[in-house]
């Protein structure tokens, strides 16, 4: 049978500007891709910004993020739309979708004419893709993977939008059962959603000779790892605030963003600077490396569909310490994997601290939970799905 053709739209995907941007999107396709039985182009669009001037900051990246590329084999071109920042939430799915349909039309005309739309993130990701998908006549698939279902339904008429594509949906994937049961709670049918776990890339995150590279980083003592965007609802504050009753322990912080200036004031208004390590954001091959040397990953967020880096950490035999929220115990769900906070304050994290390093678990232990983990029931889960939403079945059935 010949392989189904996806067209994969979302905002969220790496660029040669923001190669981290939307990995987790990345990855999955690129293991979808790689059985054979599925083939692909990317419509990543980006916000219409005026310069590059690097004055404005992040906003003069989007205007350098080139207009098409080619990652991994895979074709992607990055359309612009106009954005409104702060007061455009409630109209930003149909200025998305305005703008990309003339998009959509020509990758058809050209002569790509796919099975499927499939659509990365509910909001405005979803709901435009739903749009687009009734006027095209394409069967579409709708991932959610956290804050489009943990937060964004909280405001009404978002809600409301969000109900709607899920309506005209012909399937959708959550990466965690808690992301289903709020699909569930907003009224879709359960029959319509199927649980499609990421995975972690065992060959990139794998042990490493820990106390060399221990060495090679200068780590001397028991050091946690905080990986994530500079923001509040990753918690870093949190670790941060910890190490004032751990004295012995330090942190490193992988990341950038907005809150970075609050962090390091923070440090230092604890006293705790010199024992905390600003990395800024790093590749996925140096995350690795620190991901093998340091005693423990902590994740403090407030919310989390599926967290990639938890597994990223177990794979190279690190256990995690996590704030028991979303679809995190999904992750963290045995004493190897790590340990859950009791709750999401420092005290919390301390006293997680306290039982992970009562009773650590070996790194071969850990690594052997990762491994569970890998693409391939996820990548067999999409092929169905997506032959299914195509009507290859049913075809397949009636030859």
């Amino acid at each position: 049978m010949t392989p189904v053709k996806s067209l994969t739209f979302t905002t969220l995907y790496p660029n040669a500007i923001q190669p981290r941007h939307g990995i987790f999107v990345e990855t999955r396709l690129r293991h979808l891709v790689a059985s054979g039985d599925v083939v692909t182009r990317v419509v990543a669009p980006v916000p219409w910004f005026p310069t590059t001037h690097q004055a404005f900051g992040r906003y003069a990246d989007l205007a350098r993020v080139p207009p098409k590329e080619v990652r991994h084999g895979i074709e992607i071109v990055h359309p612009r739309f106009p954005l409104i920042p702060k007061v455009g939430m409630t109209v930003a799915p149909g200025l998305l979708a305005a703008a990309m349909l003339p998009v959509l039309q020509r990758v058809i005309h050209e002569g790509y004419d796919f099975d499927v739309l499939d659509a990365h993130y509910f909001y405005p990701d979803g709901v435009a893709a739903a749009w687009l998908a009734e006027r095209l006549h394409k069967p579409l698939v709708i991932t959610a993977r956290g804050t489009d279902l943990n937060l964004i339904p909280q405001h009404f008429l978002p809600r409301k939008m969000i109900q709607w594509a899920a309506e005209k949906a012909g399937a959708m994937i959550t990466v965690c059962q808690a992301l289903k049961e709020t699909l569930i709670q907003l009224g879709v049918n359960a029959d319509k959603v199927t649980v499609l776990r990421n995975g972690v890339n065992l060959q990139l995150f794998h042990p490493i000779n820990r106390e060399e590279m221990r060495r090679r980083l200068g780590l001397n003592h028991i050091t946690l790892l905080s990986v994530g965007h500079l923001i509040e609802r990753k918690g870093h504050d949190i670790a941060i605030r910890a190490l004032t009753e751990l004295p012995q322990t330090r942190l490193i912080i992988a990341g950038d963003g907005e809150e970075e200036g609050a962090l390091r004031q923070l440090s230092a208004a604890l006293g705790v600077a010199e024992r905390v390590v600003f990395l800024g954001a790093l590749p996925q091959d140096k995350l690795a490396h620190y991901y093998g040397a340091v005693d423990a990953l902590v994740l403090a967020s407030s919310r989390e569909g599926w967290a990639n880096v938890l597994l990223e950490a177990m794979a190279c035999g690190t256990p995690v310490i996590a704030s028991n929220v979303w679809g995190t115990p999904e992750v963290v769900a045995a004493p190897e994997a790590g340990i859950l906070m009791p709750e999401r304050t420092p005290r919390g994290l301390v006293l997680a601290f306290n039982a992970l390093f009562a009773n650590y678990p070996a790194h071969e232990a850990t690594r052997l939970y990762a491994e569970r983990f890998s693409w391939d029931d996820t990548t067999t889960g999409q092929k169905e799905l997506f032959a299914r939403v195509a009507g290859r079945q049913a075809k397949s059935s009636m030859a």
